[in-house]
């Protein structure tokens, strides 16, 4: 029994011994003895371990990187499968922190490209409202010369044509009678009192009694009882001041008389207008009341003041206007594409390229010199928008390459790195969910506190009604049907062109015509375009002036949802409007038709 206990003590001795060699050498063998080998030499001990299987925990989105799960499945969003989450390294010579790099296949299946930064001549398209106004230099204010009563009126009714020298009206005056018996009776004493004869006869002409009808009456030796007003000018009557009977005192208004053959169309140019607008640059415009027409002029003249309340400088173009067909008070839209009046070069940057965060402007430079595209947050400051482009102030240098399309995903995936973005400049690292509308570049600019106001009723209905054409044009959109959304656009316009503007007052009335410069021309552009991805590139800057108009005047007993999906416009994000809560996305149609979510509901 001995010998058995011994033999089993001996080898359980044995057994661990042969346990503690294996775990020894295996330690050797895998850490420090890895030295030696091969594979050794790629990985190290603890360095060595796979753990990606325990990082594959978190899943994402491709399209939509804001998206973390701790399981697979699909995007809330989009519908896509989730896909393992894989951090990105930076390349070992990288000095800042906060620089992200991309490989070449993330970099191509994010569709990201590049710009250079050059100077260049900014040039801008601005578009202007205004009106036909009578040409201040055509018009006559005919007045009474001497007080007396109308006798006869030869013009009945105001807009009647006349011709230079046409009788507007005879005036009897008893001082005028009494003034041309004074010089009946100094005519008689001419050769011996010269003074007194021509005292009598200038009392006549300053009435403005011509020589001719001077001469007359002296030869006559008898007053005449009636005088004849006559038009200075051709033209219209466009004031009536006097009726038949009616007494006239010296210096009263009787007539005005416009002529209409060249006319004024007066724009209104905003203060962010006015750097881009010189005198003789080209203005093409349209006049809604003759649609089938174009016009083009040149500015003629700029106002040198701002009006103090409206914020505005006048800008004139002169036209002429045969047949009278412009007509003064008529609305007039233009356009005019200039360069900066400066003519100076300066930093132009895409808009594309520019993340808004309503306070700061952040664009994404190529760093130089790194094997894998590699990028760096860099916040700018921007001046005048330049048509598809922004002015750079400061913060960019000219050579310096940027990123102008897949910059958003490029902010998303910094995000997830805790690197700095535009969400958080400070490179804190964040966690999101479900949350895919913050960090839309247009959130935060476009739709900050909009406060309601009260206004006319009767505009509030002609909004309402230029919303239910814009649900027709929407549901174009969503059917992916150019053509369709091409005519709804236009009875859009119509409808906006409905919509009276003399109803609004003060700040309102100022509102609406801020808004007006983005509705009116993007509705045209829709409207003028046969290609869906042009017309929703204006659609996605249309709904956000719109919203700030429902936002501000409301509906007429109706109920709107402002909607937005985060991969439309160039994967900007952009915002539209839906009668219905279900999501019916107009910028992609039956390829993502739930993709998207309600942002706020306006009743």
């Amino acid at each position: 029994m001995k010998e058995i206990i011994q033999n089993i003590k001996t080898n359980y001795k044995l057994v661990l011994v042969v346990l503690a060699a294996g775990l020894l050498l295996g330690w050797l063998f895998f850490h420090n003895g890895g030295e030696s080998t091969e594979a050794g030499s790629a990985t190290e001990s603890h360095e060595g371990h796979d753990h990606g299987a325990e990082e594959a925990t978190v899943w994402t989105c491709s399209m939509h990187p804001q998206i973390k799960q701790n399981e697979p499945g699909d995007c809330p969003i989009c519908g896509m499968d989730l896909i393992p989450l894989s951090s990105m390294q930076n390349d070992e010579n990288n000095t800042n922190p906060n620089e992200l790099m991309l490989t070449e296949a993330a970099a191509e299946l994010a569709n990201i490209r590049t710009t250079v930064v050059k100077l260049e001549t900014p040039q801008n398209e601005i578009f202007l409202q205004g009106k036909v106004q009578e040409d201040e230099r055509n018009i006559s204010f005919i007045t009474a010369r001497y007080g007396g009563r109308i006798e006869k009126l030869f013009i009945n009714f105001t807009g009647q044509d006349v011709k230079k020298g046409d009788k507007l009206a005879t005036i009897y005056s008893p001082d005028l009678v009494t003034a041309q018996r004074e010089l009946i009776e100094a005519a008689q004493f001419k050769e011996s009192r010269p003074a007194l004869y021509n005292a009598a006869k200038n009392k006549l002409r300053l009435w403005d009694i011509s020589d001719e009808q001077v001469a007359e009456i002296e030869k006559n030796g008898e007053p005449k009882v009636h005088f004849d007003v006559v038009s200075p000018i051709s033209g219209t009557v466009t004031m009536r001041h006097v009726a038949l009977g009616d007494y006239v005192k010296e210096g009263s208004a009787l007539f005005k008389v416009v002529d209409l053959s060249t006319v004024w169309i007066q724009f209104d140019a905003y203060e962010s207008d006015l750097p881009w607008v010189k005198s003789g640059d080209k203005v093409e415009f349209i006049i809604p009341s003759l649609p089938a027409e174009k016009f083009s002029g040149k500015v003629a003249f700029i106002d040198p003041i701002i009006d103090a309340k409206t914020r505005i400088a006048k800008v004139r173009v002169e036209q002429r206007n045969p047949g009278q067909k412009i007509k003064p008070e008529m609305f007039v839209s233009g356009t005019v594409t200039s360069r900066i009046a400066s003519n100076s070069e300066q930093l132009l940057v895409p808009k594309s390229a520019v993340l808004w965060t309503g306070k700061r402007a952040v664009v994404y430079v190529k760093v130089p010199e790194r094997e894998n595209p590699t990028f760096l947050y860099h916040e700018i400051t921007l001046g005048p928008e330049a048509g598809d482009n922004y002015v750079v102030a400061e913060g960019l240098e000219e050579g310096e390459v940027i990123a102008t399309n897949g910059v958003f995903k490029i902010d998303a995936a910094a995000q997830l790195q805790g690197k700095q973005s535009m969400m958080n400049p400070g490179g804190e690292a964040i966690t999101t969910g479900h949350n895919h509308g913050e960090m839309n570049m247009s959130s935060d600019k476009e739709n900050a506190v909009i406060e309601q106001v009260k206004v006319d009723p009767k505009f509030v209905k002609q909004l309402t009604a230029f919303y239910e054409t814009y649900l027709k044009m929407n549901e174009a959109f969503i059917a992916s049907d150019a053509a369709k959304v091409s005519t709804e656009a236009k009875n859009s316009a119509n409808a906006l062109g409905n919509v009276e503007m003399e109803l609004l007052k003060g700040d309102a009335h100022m509102a609406w015509m801020d808004q007006l410069k983005t509705l009116k021309p993007a509705l045209q552009k829709i409207g003028n375009s046969n290609n869906i991805d042009e017309q929703r590139l204006e659609y996605a800057t249309l709904n956000l002036a719109l919203y700030k108009s429902l936002k501000m005047f409301g509906l007429d007993n109706d109920t709107t949802y402002y909607q937005y999906c985060p991969m439309a416009n160039g994967d900007q994000g952009a915002y539209w409007f839906s009668a219905e809560k279900e999501i019916r996305n107009p910028y992609f149609g039956d390829m993502m038709l739930s993709c998207g979510e309600t942002k706020e509901t306006i009743k």
